[in-house]
Protein backbone atom coordinates (compact mmCIF):
# COMPACT_ATOMS: atom_id res chain seq x y z
CA UNK A 1 0.00 0.00 0.00
CA UNK A 2 1.38 3.41 -0.96
CA UNK A 3 2.31 5.97 1.65
CA UNK A 4 0.05 9.02 1.21
CA UNK A 5 1.17 10.88 4.32
CA UNK A 6 2.31 14.50 4.13
CA UNK A 7 5.66 15.08 2.44
CA UNK A 8 8.71 16.45 4.22
CA UNK A 9 8.64 19.42 1.83
CA UNK A 10 5.08 20.31 2.79
CA UNK A 11 5.89 20.00 6.49
CA UNK A 12 8.98 22.19 6.09
CA UNK A 13 7.11 24.79 4.06
CA UNK A 14 4.45 25.10 6.76
CA UNK A 15 7.10 25.33 9.49
CA UNK A 16 9.21 27.92 7.65
CA UNK A 17 6.15 30.07 6.93
CA UNK A 18 5.24 30.03 10.62
CA UNK A 19 8.76 30.93 11.70
CA UNK A 20 8.83 33.72 9.10
CA UNK A 21 5.69 35.25 10.62
CA UNK A 22 7.42 35.13 14.01
CA UNK A 23 10.38 37.02 12.43
CA UNK A 24 12.93 34.37 13.29
CA UNK A 25 16.44 34.02 11.86
CA UNK A 26 17.30 30.83 9.98
CA UNK A 27 21.03 31.19 9.27
CA UNK A 28 23.94 33.13 10.70
CA UNK A 29 27.51 33.19 9.48
CA UNK A 30 30.25 35.04 7.68
CA UNK A 31 27.98 35.67 4.67
CA UNK A 32 25.39 37.46 6.82
CA UNK A 33 22.12 36.55 8.46
CA UNK A 34 19.22 34.98 6.55
CA UNK A 35 15.70 35.19 7.97
CA UNK A 36 13.15 32.42 7.67
CA UNK A 37 11.15 34.69 5.35
CA UNK A 38 14.18 35.05 3.06
CA UNK A 39 14.85 31.31 3.22
CA UNK A 40 11.27 30.52 2.25
CA UNK A 41 11.49 32.77 -0.80
CA UNK A 42 14.88 31.27 -1.75
CA UNK A 43 13.49 27.72 -1.62
CA UNK A 44 10.50 28.75 -3.75
CA UNK A 45 12.75 30.32 -6.38
CA UNK A 46 15.00 27.26 -6.53
CA UNK A 47 11.93 25.05 -6.87
CA UNK A 48 10.80 27.18 -9.84
CA UNK A 49 14.28 26.93 -11.37
CA UNK A 50 14.10 23.13 -11.11
CA UNK A 51 10.92 23.09 -13.17
CA UNK A 52 12.28 25.60 -15.69
CA UNK A 53 15.28 23.33 -16.31
CA UNK A 54 12.91 20.58 -17.34
CA UNK A 55 13.83 18.33 -14.41
CA UNK A 56 10.99 15.91 -13.90
CA UNK A 57 9.33 14.74 -10.71
CA UNK A 58 11.35 11.97 -9.07
CA UNK A 59 14.45 12.70 -11.17
CA UNK A 60 17.80 12.70 -9.36
CA UNK A 61 19.73 15.97 -9.10
CA UNK A 62 23.27 16.30 -7.75
CA UNK A 63 24.43 19.44 -5.97
CA UNK A 64 28.15 20.31 -5.79
CA UNK A 65 28.48 23.49 -3.78
CA UNK A 66 30.00 25.02 -0.69
CA UNK A 67 27.85 25.10 2.42
CA UNK A 68 25.65 28.18 2.48
CA UNK A 69 22.10 29.48 2.32
CA UNK A 70 22.04 29.20 -1.48
CA UNK A 71 23.12 25.55 -1.64
CA UNK A 72 20.69 24.65 1.15
CA UNK A 73 17.92 26.58 -0.61
CA UNK A 74 18.74 24.68 -3.82
CA UNK A 75 18.56 21.34 -2.01
CA UNK A 76 15.21 22.07 -0.34
CA UNK A 77 13.86 23.77 -3.47
CA UNK A 78 14.73 20.78 -5.65
CA UNK A 79 12.91 18.56 -3.17
CA UNK A 80 9.92 20.94 -3.06
CA UNK A 81 9.65 20.70 -6.88
CA UNK A 82 9.24 16.94 -6.57
CA UNK A 83 12.76 16.00 -7.71
CA UNK A 84 15.25 14.02 -5.63
CA UNK A 85 18.42 15.95 -4.64
CA UNK A 86 21.74 14.64 -3.40
CA UNK A 87 24.76 16.57 -2.20
CA UNK A 88 28.03 15.38 -3.72
CA UNK A 89 31.44 15.95 -2.19
CA UNK A 90 33.12 18.52 -4.46
CA UNK A 91 36.65 17.84 -3.22
CA UNK A 92 36.86 14.38 -4.81
CA UNK A 93 37.16 15.89 -8.31
CA UNK A 94 35.21 15.86 -11.55
CA UNK A 95 36.05 12.29 -12.61
CA UNK A 96 35.05 10.74 -9.28
CA UNK A 97 31.88 12.85 -9.13
CA UNK A 98 30.90 11.74 -12.62
CA UNK A 99 31.57 8.08 -11.74
CA UNK A 100 29.32 8.31 -8.69
CA UNK A 101 26.57 10.09 -10.56
CA UNK A 102 26.59 7.62 -13.45
CA UNK A 103 26.59 4.70 -11.00
CA UNK A 104 23.28 5.74 -9.47
CA UNK A 105 21.67 7.40 -12.49
CA UNK A 106 22.06 11.11 -11.68
CA UNK A 107 22.14 13.11 -14.93
CA UNK A 108 21.80 16.69 -13.65
CA UNK A 109 24.30 18.55 -11.47
CA UNK A 110 23.85 21.98 -9.89
CA UNK A 111 27.28 23.60 -9.59
CA UNK A 112 28.26 26.81 -7.87
CA UNK A 113 31.33 28.87 -8.69
CA UNK A 114 33.16 28.32 -5.41
CA UNK A 115 34.02 24.60 -5.58
CA UNK A 116 36.94 24.85 -7.99
CA UNK A 117 35.33 22.22 -10.22
CA UNK A 118 35.44 22.70 -13.99
CA UNK A 119 32.03 22.85 -15.64
CA UNK A 120 33.68 21.80 -18.91
CA UNK A 121 35.37 18.76 -17.33
CA UNK A 122 32.06 17.60 -15.87
CA UNK A 123 30.25 18.16 -19.16
CA UNK A 124 32.90 16.06 -20.93
CA UNK A 125 32.00 13.25 -18.54
CA UNK A 126 28.43 13.34 -19.84
CA UNK A 127 26.90 15.30 -16.96
CA UNK A 128 24.24 17.95 -17.61
CA UNK A 129 25.64 20.87 -15.59
CA UNK A 130 23.48 23.80 -14.43
CA UNK A 131 24.62 26.92 -12.61
CA UNK A 132 23.42 26.96 -9.01
CA UNK A 133 21.07 29.90 -9.46
CA UNK A 134 17.50 30.57 -8.45
CA UNK A 135 14.97 32.30 -10.69
CA UNK A 136 14.51 36.02 -9.90
CA UNK A 137 11.09 35.95 -8.29
CA UNK A 138 8.87 32.99 -9.24
CA UNK A 139 7.93 30.04 -7.06
CA UNK A 140 6.77 26.45 -7.39
CA UNK A 141 5.62 23.69 -5.06
CA UNK A 142 4.58 20.19 -6.09
CA UNK A 143 1.74 19.55 -3.68
CA UNK A 144 1.21 16.09 -5.12
CA UNK A 145 4.27 14.71 -3.33
CA UNK A 146 3.44 12.03 -0.76
CA UNK A 147 5.37 10.36 2.00
CA UNK A 148 6.35 7.46 -0.23
CA UNK A 149 8.00 9.62 -2.89
CA UNK A 150 11.77 9.91 -3.15
CA UNK A 151 13.10 12.84 -1.10
CA UNK A 152 16.89 12.57 -1.26
CA UNK A 153 19.81 10.28 -2.06
CA UNK A 154 22.98 9.75 -0.03
CA UNK A 155 26.13 8.39 -1.67
CA UNK A 156 27.80 5.48 0.03
CA UNK A 157 30.20 2.70 -0.92
CA UNK A 158 30.01 0.47 2.15
CA UNK A 159 32.40 -2.48 2.11
CA UNK A 160 32.06 -3.19 -1.64
CA UNK A 161 33.95 -0.11 -2.86
CA UNK A 162 31.37 0.44 -5.62
CA UNK A 163 29.38 3.68 -5.43
CA UNK A 164 25.72 3.32 -4.64
CA UNK A 165 22.95 5.59 -3.50
CA UNK A 166 20.79 5.26 -0.42
CA UNK A 167 17.31 6.36 -1.44
CA UNK A 168 15.30 8.05 1.31
CA UNK A 169 11.62 8.87 1.10
CA UNK A 170 9.76 11.83 2.59
CA UNK A 171 8.41 9.50 5.28
CA UNK A 172 11.96 8.38 6.11
CA UNK A 173 12.99 12.00 6.66
CA UNK A 174 9.90 12.80 8.73
CA UNK A 175 10.37 9.76 10.96
CA UNK A 176 13.98 10.68 11.73
CA UNK A 177 13.24 14.37 12.28
CA UNK A 178 10.29 13.90 14.64
CA UNK A 179 12.20 11.33 16.69
CA UNK A 180 15.29 13.53 17.03
CA UNK A 181 13.15 16.57 17.88
CA UNK A 182 11.42 14.67 20.66
CA UNK A 183 14.68 13.32 22.12
CA UNK A 184 16.61 16.59 22.00
CA UNK A 185 13.78 19.06 22.70
CA UNK A 186 15.09 21.61 20.17
CA UNK A 187 13.01 24.84 20.15
CA UNK A 188 13.14 28.30 18.51
CA UNK A 189 15.35 29.38 21.41
CA UNK A 190 18.12 27.06 20.23
CA UNK A 191 21.07 27.90 18.01
CA UNK A 192 23.05 25.11 16.32
CA UNK A 193 26.68 25.38 15.27
CA UNK A 194 26.72 23.44 11.96
CA UNK A 195 30.09 21.70 11.52
CA UNK A 196 29.35 18.58 9.45
CA UNK A 197 29.59 18.43 5.63
CA UNK A 198 26.33 18.52 3.69
CA UNK A 199 27.06 15.25 1.88
CA UNK A 200 26.87 13.48 5.27
CA UNK A 201 23.40 12.32 6.38
CA UNK A 202 23.83 14.05 9.74
CA UNK A 203 24.70 17.32 8.01
CA UNK A 204 21.28 17.35 6.34
CA UNK A 205 18.85 15.33 8.42
CA UNK A 206 19.85 16.34 11.94
CA UNK A 207 21.57 19.66 11.32
CA UNK A 208 19.24 21.23 8.74
CA UNK A 209 15.83 19.59 8.75
CA UNK A 210 15.48 19.22 12.52
CA UNK A 211 16.42 22.80 13.53
CA UNK A 212 14.46 24.30 10.60
CA UNK A 213 11.33 22.45 11.68
CA UNK A 214 11.86 23.70 15.23
CA UNK A 215 12.50 27.31 14.22
CA UNK A 216 16.02 27.32 15.65
CA UNK A 217 18.88 29.36 14.19
CA UNK A 218 21.80 27.64 12.42
CA UNK A 219 25.33 29.03 12.43
CA UNK A 220 26.85 27.92 9.11
CA UNK A 221 30.56 27.15 8.91
CA UNK A 222 31.87 26.40 5.42
CA UNK A 223 34.24 23.69 6.66
CA UNK A 224 35.32 22.29 10.01
CA UNK A 225 38.52 23.93 11.22
CA UNK A 226 39.31 23.10 14.83
CA UNK A 227 41.19 26.35 15.44
CA UNK A 228 38.09 28.36 14.49
CA UNK A 229 35.38 26.52 16.40
CA UNK A 230 36.09 28.02 19.82
CA UNK A 231 35.81 31.47 18.24
CA UNK A 232 32.41 30.50 16.82
CA UNK A 233 31.31 29.35 20.28
CA UNK A 234 32.28 32.69 21.80
CA UNK A 235 30.97 34.87 18.97
CA UNK A 236 27.68 33.16 18.07
CA UNK A 237 26.72 31.61 21.45
CA UNK A 238 25.22 28.36 20.10
CA UNK A 239 23.13 26.23 22.43
CA UNK A 240 24.29 22.95 20.92
CA UNK A 241 26.88 21.50 18.57
CA UNK A 242 26.87 18.24 16.60
CA UNK A 243 30.08 16.50 15.58
CA UNK A 244 32.08 13.29 15.56
CA UNK A 245 34.67 12.28 18.18
CA UNK A 246 37.59 13.41 16.02
CA UNK A 247 36.18 16.93 15.78
CA UNK A 248 35.88 17.28 19.54
CA UNK A 249 39.36 15.81 20.05
CA UNK A 250 40.83 18.40 17.73
CA UNK A 251 38.99 21.24 19.48
CA UNK A 252 40.43 20.41 22.91
CA UNK A 253 43.86 22.09 22.43
CA UNK A 254 42.05 25.37 21.74
CA UNK A 255 39.99 25.33 24.94
CA UNK A 256 41.79 27.49 27.50
CA UNK A 257 41.81 26.80 31.21
CA UNK A 258 38.84 28.56 32.78
CA UNK A 259 36.93 28.79 29.47
CA UNK A 260 33.17 28.70 29.93
CA UNK A 261 30.42 28.46 27.33
CA UNK A 262 27.28 29.57 29.17
CA UNK A 263 25.05 29.38 26.10
CA UNK A 264 25.70 25.66 25.50
CA UNK A 265 23.19 23.16 26.84
CA UNK A 266 24.59 19.99 25.21
CA UNK A 267 26.95 18.54 22.61
CA UNK A 268 25.88 15.81 20.20
CA UNK A 269 28.19 13.08 18.99
CA UNK A 270 27.71 10.19 16.57
CA UNK A 271 28.84 8.53 13.33
CA UNK A 272 31.89 6.86 14.90
CA UNK A 273 32.86 4.98 18.07
CA UNK A 274 33.79 6.98 21.16
CA UNK A 275 35.55 5.73 24.28
CA UNK A 276 34.44 6.48 27.81
CA UNK A 277 37.71 8.36 28.40
CA UNK A 278 37.05 10.59 25.38
CA UNK A 279 33.48 11.18 26.50
CA UNK A 280 34.57 12.31 29.94
CA UNK A 281 37.31 14.59 28.55
CA UNK A 282 34.88 16.33 26.19
CA UNK A 283 32.31 16.93 28.93
CA UNK A 284 34.97 18.28 31.29
CA UNK A 285 36.32 20.67 28.66
CA UNK A 286 32.98 22.12 27.56
CA UNK A 287 31.05 21.81 30.81
CA UNK A 288 27.86 20.31 29.32
CA UNK A 289 26.47 16.81 28.69
CA UNK A 290 27.70 14.98 25.60
CA UNK A 291 24.77 13.21 23.92
CA UNK A 292 25.92 10.14 21.98
CA UNK A 293 23.70 8.66 19.26
CA UNK A 294 23.75 5.78 16.78
CA UNK A 295 22.38 5.17 13.32
CA UNK A 296 23.05 4.36 9.69
CA UNK A 297 22.32 6.15 6.43
CA UNK A 298 20.23 3.11 5.45
CA UNK A 299 17.93 3.98 8.38
CA UNK A 300 17.97 7.70 7.41
CA UNK A 301 20.33 8.89 10.15
CA UNK A 302 19.60 8.30 13.84
CA UNK A 303 17.90 5.34 15.52
CA UNK A 304 19.02 5.67 19.13
CA UNK A 305 20.09 8.71 21.13
CA UNK A 306 20.85 9.73 24.69
CA UNK A 307 18.38 12.35 25.94
CA UNK A 308 20.36 15.49 26.96
CA UNK A 309 18.93 15.40 30.48
CA UNK A 310 19.47 11.68 31.02
CA UNK A 311 22.57 10.63 29.12
CA UNK A 312 24.49 7.51 30.11
CA UNK A 313 28.21 7.45 29.35
CA UNK A 314 29.22 4.35 27.41
CA UNK A 315 25.85 3.99 25.67
CA UNK A 316 24.27 5.31 22.47
CA UNK A 317 20.97 5.98 24.18
CA UNK A 318 17.40 4.81 23.78
CA UNK A 319 15.36 4.05 20.67
CA UNK A 320 13.64 6.97 18.92
CA UNK A 321 9.88 7.08 18.50
CA UNK A 322 8.48 4.97 15.63
CA UNK A 323 11.73 3.04 15.20
CA UNK A 324 12.49 -0.52 16.24
CA UNK A 325 15.89 -1.77 17.33
CA UNK A 326 16.36 -5.41 18.30
CA UNK A 327 19.27 -7.79 18.84
CA UNK A 328 19.66 -11.14 17.10
CA UNK A 329 22.18 -13.93 17.08
CA UNK A 330 24.35 -13.05 14.04
CA UNK A 331 23.31 -14.86 10.87
CA UNK A 332 20.05 -16.12 12.39
CA UNK A 333 16.52 -14.91 13.07
CA UNK A 334 16.78 -15.79 16.77
CA UNK A 335 16.55 -12.82 19.18
CA UNK A 336 19.09 -12.83 21.99
CA UNK A 337 18.10 -13.12 25.63
CA UNK A 338 17.59 -9.88 27.64
CA UNK A 339 20.95 -8.40 28.60
CA UNK A 340 22.87 -10.44 26.04
CA UNK A 341 24.88 -9.07 23.12
CA UNK A 342 23.69 -9.58 19.56
CA UNK A 343 23.64 -8.12 16.08
CA UNK A 344 21.80 -4.80 15.98
CA UNK A 345 18.90 -4.75 13.53
CA UNK A 346 16.70 -1.75 12.82
CA UNK A 347 13.09 -1.71 11.64
CA UNK A 348 10.29 0.79 11.07
CA UNK A 349 9.46 3.68 8.74
CA UNK A 350 12.97 5.20 8.83
CA UNK A 351 14.37 2.37 6.67
CA UNK A 352 15.52 3.44 3.21
CA UNK A 353 13.46 2.50 0.17
CA UNK A 354 16.52 0.80 -1.34
CA UNK A 355 19.88 1.19 -3.06
CA UNK A 356 20.65 2.62 -6.47
CA UNK A 357 23.77 1.60 -8.32
CA UNK A 358 26.05 -1.30 -7.48
CA UNK A 359 24.45 -4.70 -7.62
CA UNK A 360 24.56 -6.04 -4.11
CA UNK A 361 22.39 -7.95 -1.73
CA UNK A 362 20.32 -5.46 0.22
CA UNK A 363 20.88 -5.30 3.98
CA UNK A 364 17.14 -5.24 4.73
CA UNK A 365 15.78 -8.76 5.23
CA UNK A 366 12.20 -9.44 6.36
CA UNK A 367 11.80 -5.80 7.36
CA UNK A 368 15.03 -5.61 9.39
CA UNK A 369 18.18 -3.69 8.50
CA UNK A 370 21.13 -5.91 9.38
CA UNK A 371 23.67 -3.38 10.59
CA UNK A 372 26.65 -5.66 11.12
CA UNK A 373 27.15 -4.00 14.52
CA UNK A 374 26.95 -5.79 17.85
CA UNK A 375 25.23 -4.32 20.89
CA UNK A 376 23.60 -4.89 24.24
CA UNK A 377 20.57 -3.24 25.93
CA UNK A 378 20.57 -2.54 29.65
CA UNK A 379 17.47 -2.95 31.77
CA UNK A 380 16.37 0.65 31.07
CA UNK A 381 16.58 0.34 27.29
CA UNK A 382 19.94 2.06 26.76
CA UNK A 383 21.96 0.48 23.94
CA UNK A 384 25.73 -0.02 24.09
CA UNK A 385 27.82 -0.92 21.04
CA UNK A 386 29.98 -3.94 21.83
CA UNK A 387 31.65 -4.60 18.49
CA UNK A 388 31.45 -4.53 14.72
CA UNK A 389 31.24 -7.46 12.33
CA UNK A 390 31.66 -5.50 9.13
CA UNK A 391 34.86 -4.33 7.50
CA UNK A 392 34.10 -0.66 6.87
CA UNK A 393 36.73 1.64 8.39
CA UNK A 394 35.32 4.64 10.25
CA UNK A 395 37.91 7.43 10.06
CA UNK A 396 36.81 10.58 11.87
CA UNK A 397 33.13 9.81 11.18
CA UNK A 398 33.70 9.04 7.47
CA UNK A 399 33.00 5.49 6.28
CA UNK A 400 35.90 4.25 4.14
CA UNK A 401 35.71 1.20 1.92
CA UNK A 402 38.77 -1.10 2.18
CA UNK A 403 37.90 -2.50 -1.25
CA UNK A 404 38.08 0.95 -2.82
CA UNK A 405 41.62 1.51 -1.51
CA UNK A 406 42.66 -2.04 -2.38
CA UNK A 407 41.40 -1.51 -5.92
CA UNK A 408 43.72 1.47 -6.38
CA UNK A 409 46.75 -0.20 -4.78
CA UNK A 410 46.27 -3.23 -7.02
CA UNK A 411 46.66 -1.08 -10.13
CA UNK A 412 50.40 -0.76 -9.42
CA UNK A 413 52.16 -3.34 -11.61
CA UNK A 414 54.45 -4.43 -8.78
CA UNK A 415 51.58 -5.35 -6.41
CA UNK A 416 50.53 -9.00 -6.31
CA UNK A 417 47.88 -8.74 -3.60
CA UNK A 418 46.90 -6.36 -0.85
CA UNK A 419 44.52 -5.95 2.05
CA UNK A 420 43.41 -2.81 3.90
CA UNK A 421 42.13 -2.86 7.48
CA UNK A 422 41.44 -0.30 10.16
CA UNK A 423 43.99 0.47 12.86
CA UNK A 424 42.87 2.13 16.12
CA UNK A 425 43.87 5.81 16.26
CA UNK A 426 43.62 8.11 19.28
CA UNK A 427 42.57 11.10 17.17
CA UNK A 428 40.55 9.70 14.26
CA UNK A 429 39.14 6.55 15.85
CA UNK A 430 40.47 4.42 13.00
CA UNK A 431 42.82 4.92 10.07
CA UNK A 432 43.34 2.65 7.06
CA UNK A 433 46.56 0.67 6.90
CA UNK A 434 47.60 -1.63 4.07
CA UNK A 435 49.41 -4.95 3.85
CA UNK A 436 50.97 -5.48 0.42
CA UNK A 437 52.63 -8.49 -1.19
CA UNK A 438 54.74 -7.86 -4.29
CA UNK A 439 55.32 -10.01 -7.36
CA UNK A 440 59.03 -9.61 -6.69
CA UNK A 441 59.85 -8.88 -3.04
CA UNK A 442 63.27 -7.69 -4.15
CA UNK A 443 61.73 -4.90 -6.27
CA UNK A 444 62.15 -2.42 -3.43
CA UNK A 445 58.86 -0.59 -3.94
CA UNK A 446 58.58 2.31 -1.48
CA UNK A 447 55.45 2.63 0.64
CA UNK A 448 55.40 6.35 -0.15
CA UNK A 449 54.92 5.60 -3.85
CA UNK A 450 51.77 3.58 -3.11
CA UNK A 451 50.48 6.26 -0.76
CA UNK A 452 50.93 8.88 -3.48
CA UNK A 453 49.07 6.62 -5.93
CA UNK A 454 46.04 6.52 -3.63
CA UNK A 455 46.27 10.24 -2.87
CA UNK A 456 46.23 11.06 -6.59
CA UNK A 457 43.08 9.04 -7.26
CA UNK A 458 40.99 9.28 -4.11
CA UNK A 459 40.32 11.79 -1.36
CA UNK A 460 43.19 12.16 1.12
CA UNK A 461 41.20 10.39 3.84
CA UNK A 462 41.66 7.10 1.94
CA UNK A 463 45.48 7.25 1.96
CA UNK A 464 46.83 4.41 4.14
CA UNK A 465 48.54 5.76 7.24
CA UNK A 466 51.02 2.90 6.97
CA UNK A 467 51.90 0.29 4.36
CA UNK A 468 53.58 -2.96 5.41
CA UNK A 469 55.24 -5.19 2.86
CA UNK A 470 54.65 -8.92 3.46
CA UNK A 471 55.63 -12.08 1.61
CA UNK A 472 51.98 -13.19 1.46
CA UNK A 473 48.66 -12.32 3.02
CA UNK A 474 47.28 -14.70 5.65
CA UNK A 475 44.21 -16.71 4.65
CA UNK A 476 41.53 -18.47 6.66
CA UNK A 477 40.16 -21.99 6.34
CA UNK A 478 38.15 -21.21 3.22
CA UNK A 479 41.01 -19.45 1.45
CA UNK A 480 39.84 -15.88 2.04
CA UNK A 481 42.23 -13.18 3.24
CA UNK A 482 42.14 -13.27 7.04
CA UNK A 483 41.37 -9.67 7.99
CA UNK A 484 40.98 -10.68 11.64
CA UNK A 485 44.57 -11.88 11.75
CA UNK A 486 45.80 -8.68 10.15
CA UNK A 487 43.87 -6.53 12.62
CA UNK A 488 45.22 -8.63 15.46
CA UNK A 489 48.74 -7.98 14.22
CA UNK A 490 48.00 -4.26 14.66
CA UNK A 491 46.53 -4.70 18.13
CA UNK A 492 43.05 -3.76 16.80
Amino acid sequence: MSDTTMSMSHLLREAINGHAKARRTAFLGSSGDVTYAELGRLIDRHAAATRERGIRRGELVGIAAVKGADSIGAFLGTMQAGACPCFVEPRIGARAIAERMRAVGVRHLLLDGHTGLSREALAEEGISVHALAATPSSSYADDGITGGDRAMVLFTSGSTGRPKGVVLSHTNLRTNATGVLEHTGVTPADRLLHLMPLHHTNGVNNQLIVPLLAGASIVLTERFRAEEVIGHLRRHSPTYVTGVPTMYSRMLPYVRAGDAFPSLRFLRCGSAPITVAQHERFEEAFGVPLVVSYGLSEATCTSTMNPPGARRVGTVGTVLRDQRVRLFHPGTDRPVAPGASGEIRIGGPALMTGYLGAETDGPIVDGWLRTGDLGRFDSDGYLSITGRIKDVIIRGGENLSPALIEGELATHPAVRECCVVGRPDADLGEVPVAFVALHDPRAGLAAEELQELVRARLSHVYVPAEITMVDALPVNGVGKVDRVALRAALGG
